[in-house]
């Protein structure tokens, strides 16, 4: 059965370094990728995961220097919520506080206790603590004890003003299933998915328009196993939702195609494969810049302009 649901997370984060040692150093994920934002590649972008980069344990930030702070509000992706052990969630809250990082009070969302928080640019997080989870290996080269370690993307929640035609775009093409609602959310579960299988709308009609800078989630992309499956997920969104999408594009470790829902949030489909152990060997994901072919030549001018990571 082909596996749906999340691929990953893209968002606009400031200091490339403040990133990395949140994501890495505080919330023990691996630096899976190191490389450039292909459409400016003077800035980075870094790909934070699980060991082996797998789909729907990614978070990617474009990181930008001196971006200007977003404003959160209908159209965009509310919050995204990463999966750790049901067990482990009084060790996040002591590290939380060791560190210096505001929380809220736990809470619980369709039954699951969530602990919301923000990264150092403002975007919103949470950590969904959960039962028989455990028993999945989790990364530990991050220094977070692998009994505690983030186990990839739980899921995300969308604030937009109605949940029916993202929800008829999330069951049709994008392999969810509606199985709840709660107050004023609406859960979608993939199918068979473990691992960003979630998807909650907000409907929150009123809000004003989200306006995109640091701590905004830029998009979010959806699993499709390889090239056929993700043109007939496009097909299907011309054919029965009148929705355009982008030319395919290459972005080396998956191929992705773009477009914007009906409540005005970017969606990508990307492919599961190649993968991210395409141009390094597995166990040095993320240790070196990779560029795509098309920049190579221009290596030098590119890491003169990156800003440092040490």
């Amino acid at each position: 059965m082909t596996a749906h649901g999340i691929h990953h997370v893209t968002a606009i984060a400031g200091p490339a370094r403040r990133s990395r040692d949140f994501y890495v150093d505080l919330l023990g994920l691996r630096m899976v990728k190191r490389t450039v934002n292909f459409d400016d590649p003077t800035t980075y972008h870094f790909y934070y995961g699980d060991e082996a980069g797998n789909p729907g344990t990614i978070i990617t930030h474009f990181p930008w220097e001196h971006v200007a702070p977003g404003r959160l509000g209908n159209g965009e992706t509310e919050e995204t919520v990463l999966r750790v052990p049901e067990a482990s969630l009084g060790y996040w809250m002591q590290r939380f506080l060791e560190k210096g990082i505001t929380h809220e009070t736990p809470k619980k969302r369709f039954g699951e206790t969530v602990l919301s928080f923000k990264d150092p640019d403002g975007m919103r997080l949470a950590l969904a603590a959960l039962p028989g989870i455990e028993r999945e290996a989790g990364w530990t080269g991050g220094g977070v004890p692998a009994e505690h370690a983030v186990r990839g993307i739980h899921g995300v929640s969308l604030l937009l003003d109605d949940d029916a035609a993202t929800g008829a775009v999330l069951t049709d093409v994008l392999g969810f299933e509606q199985v709840g609602r709660e107050d004023s959310l609406v859960r979608f579960r993939a199918p068979g998915t473990s691992i960003g299988g979630i998807v909650d709308i907000h409907a929150a009609p009123g809000f004003l328009p989200a306006r995109m800078g640091g701590g905004s989630v830029h998009h979010v992309a959806f699993r499709a196993a390889d090239d056929a499956e993700q043109a007939e997920m496009a097909e299907k969104l011309v054919r029965n939702h009148q929705i355009m999408v982008t030319e395919q594009k290459n972005r080396d470790y998956f191929r992705s195609v773009y477009f914007r829902a009906p409540g005005g949030t970017i969606f990508e489909i990307a492919t599961d494969e190649p993968g991210f152990a395409v141009d390094e060997p597995a166990a040095e994901l993320g240790t070196s810049l990779k560029l795509p072919r098309f920049l190579e030549s221009r290596r030098a001018g590119i890491e003169a302009a990156l800003p440092p990571l040490a």
